[in-house]
């Protein structure tokens, strides 16, 4: 069974160096599952996560909400971020490319859509907003030999 790993995250600067100690560790064929209600920051979180991991702090990133993905080059190889907040199902999935970009760094927003594709070892990111503007409760499940990385 996982580890897990709970933090909480009290403004937007904490949110930015989580995203930034995980960008250091991301790597080919990693999933990262950003998991929690509308509004919780997922998709603030991915888009910290893509920009440090791209070392550019102005990186655009646009949301893929009505794109379902966004592609991006980055330094440890190709990564993908995937709203699939409009997708149905898993059946979907194939259409956006799905497979292919397993093989880079995917980071999927509303990962319980995925179904059975739900990428074994991915990294689970559950976030949960606090009453602080800003703030939130972070879950960190999976990733054991670098869980510990990311809790620093």
């Amino acid at each position: 069974m996982p580890r897990t790993v709970a933090l909480d995250l009290p403004d937007l600067s904490a949110t930015h160096a989580l995203a930034a100690r995980l960008a250091r560790l991301l790597r080919a064929g990693d999933a990262v599952l950003l998991e929690g209600p509308l509004g919780a920051g997922k998709s603030e979180l991915a888009r910290a996560v893509l920009r440090a991991a791209a070392g550019d702090p102005a990186l655009e990133v646009p949301s893929p909400t009505f794109t379902l993905v966004q592609s991006y080059d980055l330094p440890a190889g190709p990564a993908h971020h995937f709203d699939l907040y409009r997708l149905d199902g898993p059946e979907g999935l194939a259409e956006l490319g799905w497979e292919e970009a397993r093989e880079g760094i995917v980071l999927v927003e509303w990962p319980e859509r995925l179904g059975n594709e739900r990428p074994e070892g991915a990294l689970t990111v559950t976030l949960k907003p606090l009453a602080a503007e800003e703030a939130r409760h972070v879950t960190l499940s999976g990733w054991d030999e670098r869980l510990g990385a990311l809790a620093a």
